[in-house]
């Protein structure tokens, strides 16, 4: 399967892979759960905002770096629902920002036709982290439905890259680091720990 990252594309030394349709369900859920909870409204996440706790927790650290973004999304779905930005097309695909971390270019990505989404993120993650260029790789999958698919492609991965992979929860272990998804989202929501220590 050929999805368009193969071939002359020039990586980053750090990279991001998200699934978004997981990422907006998981906000979701913990919009719904934390209003219950501290009895306020929550605001969408704060996308460059969960980028950079996504980025902090795969080991990146203040200086002129530049990172990929990319967000494999279901073709159906073009918007992130609990995220701000959110349409992929109009307001995350070809977008940058730069911060203290240094700058993140966006790419908004979904499987043509023949491919599913799960296949699609495999082969990317694949892609990525055998390129020579990318030193620090943070993979953030549908941890429900392909977190086996993902330790599987990670199996042969380079010593010498940092592979970071996001879940709700600890997961089985392979040769890459893990972090607890749950954390940056509830950053990027403006969910400050001092409330949750009042309930």
């Amino acid at each position: 399967m050929n999805n368009g990252l193969t071939g002359a594309v020039k990586w980053c030394d750090n990279v991001i892979i998200a699934d978004g349709d997981y990422i907006d369900k998981v906000a979701f859920d913990l919009i719904v759960n934390f209003e219950r909870m501290i009895e306020r409204r929550i605001p969408q996440a704060d996308m460059a905002r969960w980028i950079d706790c996504v980025a902090l927790d795969g080991g990146l650290r203040e200086g002129d770096n530049v990172t990929q973004v990319i967000l494999i999304h279901d073709r159906k779905n073009g918007r992130l629902e609990n995220f701000k930005p959110s349409i992929y097309a109009e307001e995350l695909d070809g977008k940058a920002f730069r911060d203290n971390l240094g700058e993140f270019v966006i790419s908004a990505l979904s499987p043509e036709d023949m491919a599913t989404k799960e296949d699609f993120f495999t082969e990317t993650v694949e892609i990525v982290c055998n390129h020579k260029d990318v030193k620090r790789v943070m993979i953030v999958p549908d941890a429900e439905r392909m977190y086996d698919d993902v330790r599987h492609a990670l199996r042969r991965v380079d010593e010498d890259k940092r592979v970071t992979v996001f879940a709700m929860q600890p997961m089985q272990g392979g040769n890459f680091r893990q972090e607890i998804l749950g954390y940056s989202l509830m950053n990027a929501l403006g969910i400050r720990a001092e409330e949750l220590d009042k309930k």
